[in-house]
């Protein structure tokens, strides 16, 4: 059984972008298609791979990863703060945070890498 040290962090009443009563999930901060590879496992501790944590909303989840990269998102993106920092995030959530919470915005097509 793993320690609790190991747990996300509890889930809360809304988004910690949007601040929506809405569902919420999970978004790693270090993506987990990243926790195997060696560069992330040097960097970070198993312990912060597993639990650095933010509670989203859907549309705010599919932004996130609409918008940056898994790298990324692991080596710029990595806390509230730095997603906030993002201009394109920002105006996103700025902008969701106006609408009520069942609001679903209509998905735009996905930009090409």
């Amino acid at each position: 059984m793993a320690g609790h040290e190991l747990s996300p962090p509890p889930r809360p009443d809304a988004c910690a972008l949007c601040g929506r009563a809405a569902p919420l999930t999970k978004h790693h901060l270090i993506p987990r298609s990243l926790h195997g590879k060696a560069r992330y496992r040097r960097r970070f501790a198993r312990a912060e791979r597993l639990t650095a944590i933010l509670w989203v909303c859907h549309p705010c989840h599919r932004h996130l990863h609409a918008v940056l990269s898994e790298r990324e998102l692991a080596d710029h993106y990595r806390s509230r703060e730095a997603l906030l920092g993002h201009p394109e995030i920002r105006a996103f959530v700025d902008w969701l945070a106006t609408k009520p919470a069942g609001f679903k915005p209509k998905r735009p097509r996905r930009r090409r890498r």
